[in-house]
């Protein structure tokens, strides 16, 4: 996240934003109600999607990834590169 009024950079984690466009294509599939099943979505499945592909990611690091990729499904977006 830029903050307009300086033109600084928010974000902390450089590596986690590096890795967001990659997890967000890997955990949209979880947050998709096409593929609930009765009614129950397949988020918790995410977590553990993420820690295969990425393994060296810290527990912080996944949930947060998942939370923002969530939040960006829910907003009906993409990331951006």
């Amino acid at each position: 996240m830029t903050d307009t009024t300086s033109g600084t950079e928010k974000r902390r984690d450089v590596e986690v934003r590096q890795l967001f466009v990659e997890a967000y294509d890997i955990l949209e599939p979880f947050f998709d109600p096409a593929n609930q099943w009765a009614g129950h979505g397949h988020e918790h499945l995410a977590y553990r999607a993420l820690h295969e592909h990425f393994p060296k990611l810290s527990g912080d690091q996944i949930f947060i990834i998942v939370d923002a990729a969530r939040r960006v499904f829910a907003a009906g977006g993409k990331p951006a590169p």
